[in-house]
């Protein structure tokens, strides 16, 4: 069926369907939320892939923002794994040739299932196939479902796959709920197994009290999304700043010892020396040492940084080897 159409056009975020390219046309969809882009996720999107490359045609992913269960309940947003631009960064490791990224609005819930096929599939995106995970439902009511899905792909001519649950080692089915319950107790050795990749979150280096350096202990201070459910705590951490990667320990939590405020991520950066004010970085969690404390003096807390520090360097030199999106993380850029 000739080469796989990635290598002839670069990557496309697509947000709007009135600019959706011609070129994109006639190819393979994987449709889901995607948050995370874990394990399970990656064997729908593997498969879209692969059945692109055998018809020749582009392989394409549509997700949906803000995320669904967002939309319906604002008041308790889902903590998400991966905002849009990095769910985007992933997608495009995954050498698919580009996401669509559908906004989520009352008029778009209050679609029904069949008009979204034939005015969005069929009309917009003219897809030759379409692959979507076992659970995947759509349309007002949720009435899309995966029965409905494939009679409308024999009705308007496009193939349909249905990919089953995609269990771990021990039998149990990956999940972003799972994921995200994990990451909610510190315990990063499931997430990152169940996401295949390390957990990380980029930020803007911002202005603190400048209490570390007084402590010997300069940190970068990022202020993560307010529906971050990361288990408040001390972490091992590798920093991305400028394309280059740097070991280093961060706190995650409200600094007990001192004032008790609003959640802050504050990484130690190890043998390093430069102003990141400003810098846009990425911080991929490797282990978690500790809860958050509060201590009674300086000297005690002092202590404790050498001591997590010593632990934080332990970890990362025994890391396991890198996953190739672990490797993304370490390129350029």
């Amino acid at each position: 069926m000739g080469e796989p159409i990635k290598q002839a056009h670069s990557f496309q975020h697509i947000t709007d369907l009135a600019q959706f390219p011609e070129k994109l046309r006639g190819g393979v969809v994987a449709i889901g939320n995607f948050d995370g882009v874990h394990r399970g996720h990656r064997a729908v999107l593997d498969l879209a892939r692969d059945e692109a490359a055998k018809r020749g045609v582009p392989a394409l992913a549509m997700t949906f923002e803000p995320h669904p269960r967002t939309f319906f309940r604002p008041e308790q947003p889902v903590f998400r794994l991966t905002p849009s631009h990095i769910k985007a960064e992933i997608l495009e490791a995954e050498h698919l040739d580009g996401v669509i990224e559908l906004p989520f609005t009352k008029e778009f819930a209050s679609m029904a299932a069949e008009d979204f096929v034939k005015d969005i599939l069929v009309d917009h995106l003219g897809i030759s196939q379409s692959i979507t995970g076992y659970d995947f439902h759509f349309g007002k009511g949720r009435q899309g479902t995966p029965e409905f899905l494939r009679e409308a792909g024999e009705a308007h001519g496009f193939a349909v796959t249905i990919v089953g649950a995609e269990g771990d080692e021990g039998g149990e089915v990956i999940s972003s709920s799972r994921i995200r319950a994990a990451l909610g107790e510190g315990d990063l050795a499931v997430a990152n197994g169940l996401l295949g990749y390390r957990y990380f979150v980029e930020a803007t280096v911002q202005h603190g009290e400048k209490r570390g350096r007084e402590l010997g202990y300069p940190t970068a201070n990022l202020k993560l999304a307010d529906n971050c459910e990361l288990k408040e705590g001390v972490y091992a951490v590798q920093i991305k700043i400028d394309g280059e990667m740097h070991d280093g320990v961060a706190s995650f939590g409200r600094r007990p010892t001192f004032d008790d405020g609003a959640p802050l991520l504050e990484v130690h950066v190890f043998d390093f020396s430069g102003n990141l004010y400003e810098k846009l970085v990425t911080v991929c969690f490797i282990g978690f040492i500790r809860p958050e404390l509060k201590f009674d003096g300086i000297d005690g807390l002092i202590a404790q940084m050498d001591q997590d520090s010593a632990e934080a360097r332990a970890m990362i030199a025994s890391m396991r080897p890198l996953s190739h999106l672990d490797q993304m993380l370490n390129t350029d850029g």
